[in-house]
């Protein structure tokens, strides 16, 4: 495994230049193996997860969910704050920021930016709760590619590019996760269910977030500074799968079929269901389409 480590990190310096020694030995930075090993360990899951639940009743959670979107609402709204306020105590720039140009002000920076890359391992539990709630519609291939990407991918930006441009993108994303989360969260509450209006609008706001991205990224094309080409373009594509990805999901969501489509909407909210992250969150309405063995109260 030593070897194997060793021989992956002389593959990572050839093709992406020397890693960033201000994040040696911190916490699953420096081997990427863990990284790897848990992406394997939720592929797993979500294949194996199925099966295990096939002939068990699904899961409430609905306690562990409150406390768990609550959490992943905080952390989300920690993480946009200090992103905010180092960008403006370094001065960042908008058009090109460097890696080693703003002193202290990269060091919050990285600090936030771990948060950020940790938090996407947390959001496994995203998939492992649809799993326990039987709920296995929502586990999509937008949902598993995006939940599994995201880890790799700041695995390498922590170790190569963890402060400078990286920071733009990882800011709107706290910010749609603050309100994504909050619902998440306010959905579990039954009683709340009847005042959730923004399902729609979340969606939306992650499309926005993904097209302002690829804009302030761009600019690091057109105006470079000392942060490296490769992860822009690297940054501009990826940008562009999700784009495709969340504008599939968006108009089969919304658009398909007009008028009905809409009504079943109306229904899905009722009961419970919110639209957001890729996927459809139903809370409730399992309990209605899945026949249980014997009545449960949720």
């Amino acid at each position: 495994m030593e070897n194997f480590d060793a021989s992956l990190s002389t593959y990572f310096k050839a093709l992406l230049g020397p890693r960033d020694t201000r994040v040696k030995g911190w916490f699953l930075l420096d081997n990427y193996i863990p990284t790897f090993i848990c992406s394997i360990i939720y592929l797993l899951v979500v294949w194996l997860g199925p099966k295990y639940m096939k002939n068990r009743q699904p899961f409430s959670c609905r306690g562990i969910l409150v406390l768990y979107n609550l959490g992943l609402t905080l952390l989300s709204l920690y993480m946009f704050c200090e992103l905010v306020t180092g960008v403006w105590e370094g001065r960042y720039n908008f058009f090109c920021q460097g890696t080693r140009s703003a002193g202290e002000a990269d060091m919050k920076i990285i600090r936030v930016l771990w948060w950020y890359y940790f938090s996407k391992l947390i959001e496994f539990m995203d998939t492992f709760f649809f799993i326990l709630r039987k709920n296995y519609h929502q586990i999509t291939v937008l949902h598993v590619y995006h939940h599994a990407s995201m880890l790799n991918i700041w695995w390498f930006v922590m170790n190569w590019v963890p402060c400078g441009h990286s920071y733009f993108g990882a800011t709107l994303n706290s910010f749609i996760h603050v309100l994504m989360y909050s619902y998440y969260g306010l959905s579990s509450v039954p009683s709340m269910r009847p005042y959730l209006w923004w399902k729609k609008y979340i969606t939306q706001g992650q499309l926005l977030q993904f097209v302002l991205t690829i804009i302030q990224t761009s600019c690091g094309v057109f105006w470079p500074c000392t942060f490296p080409l490769g992860w822009l373009y690297f940054q501009i594509g990826y940008m562009i799968s999700l784009i495709v990805l969340f504008t599939n999901f968006y108009i089969q969501t919304y658009n398909k079929k007009g008028s009905s489509r809409r009504r079943e909407h109306v229904k899905d909210h009722q009961n419970g269901s919110v639209a957001v992250n890729g996927h459809t969150s139903r809370f409730s309405s399992l309990e209605n389409n899945v026949k249980p063995r014997k009545q449960r109260k949720d």
